[in-house]
Order: C-alpha cells, then structure tokens, then sequence
C-alpha cells in the first residue's frame, strides 16, 4: 500500500498541488512588509539603543558621579571623572562610553540610582571612523535632550516592571 500510494502522490503531483495552494492563500492576503525608511516598525520599551544621559526638569543633569555604571559595565567601555562642587555635591567632569566596546546589556541602566544614563530608542546610529564611536559628556547629553520625550514615556511603560 505505501509504494502505491506514493507513487499516486507523484502522479499527481499532490506536493505541488499544497504549495502553490499555500501560495495562492498567501497571494490574497495583507502584505506585512513595510517600507523602512519612510515607515518604521514598533519598539519594544525594553529596547536598548543609542546611550543618553538624562536631565532634571530645571536642566540639571541627572548624573551624581556614583560610578557605579562604571563598576557595572562588563566590558569596561564607561570612564568616569568626577570632582566635588561648591555646593558640595559631586557631578561628572568626564563621562566617556567607548561604543565600539559597548554589549548593550543595559547594566549601567539598571545601576543607576537616579536613572541618569539610557539607553534610548535611537537605532539608526552608524558611523564612518571608529572616533564617532567614542561618546563624551557633551554628546551624551545632546542624545538625553533629542531623545528626552522617548525615554520618559519608555521609562514609565516600564515602570510597573523594574
């Protein structure tokens, strides 16, 4: 029975038959595909991007030089310098991320007490020379203030999950 049976199936061609059926039923139906550029696909809050560095509402920045980012980071890609202030509070003077080291663990987000470093929604960062890819104070900042109305609404979907 099983030699007859498959020699009936490629007679037939019964293989076939059920792929081009599968095709057609695809053929019909709302194409998923999107034009990337011009049209991006959701993100996840849990995303983990292009690092920023956060500022208070009144323009402070969030950072209060715990180095604990730095102790956290796996590969070592953070550098930080930090001095005391007149008032007596400690901020960074040097706050250095070597992306071309960075596994974007999301370690140094998860060790920051005040939620000063992120890792924003930003995924399309690419760059010509490997010295782009070293990231300082000035440009971290620059990314918490492009990126600010993102990480916040990311930060508080989040929230009930942290």
């Amino acid at each position: 029975m099983g030699v007859m049976d498959r020699t009936m199936r490629g007679f037939f061609l019964s293989e076939l038959v059920s792929g081009m059926a599968l095709t057609l039923r695809y053929f019909f139906k709302p194409k998923v595909t999107i034009n990337y550029p011009y049209e991006k696909g959701p993100i996840s809050p849990r995303f983990k991007g292009e690092h920023a560095l956060r500022r208070y509402p009144n323009g402070e920045e969030r950072c209060i030089a715990c180095k604990l980012c730095e102790a956290v980071c796996p590969a070592q890609a953070i550098t930080i310098e930090a001095e005391p202030r007149d008032d007596g509070s400690r901020r960074t003077t040097r706050y250095d991320i070597d992306m071309t080291k960075c596994i974007y663990c999301g370690l140094c987000e998860e060790a920051c007490p005040v939620d000063a470093i992120v890792e924003g929604p930003n995924f399309e960062f690419s760059t010509e020379t490997r010295e782009e890819l070293l990231y300082n104070k000035d440009r971290l900042l620059a990314n918490g203030d492009r990126w600010e109305a993102e990480i916040a609404s990311r930060l508080a979907a989040d929230a009930p999950y942290r």
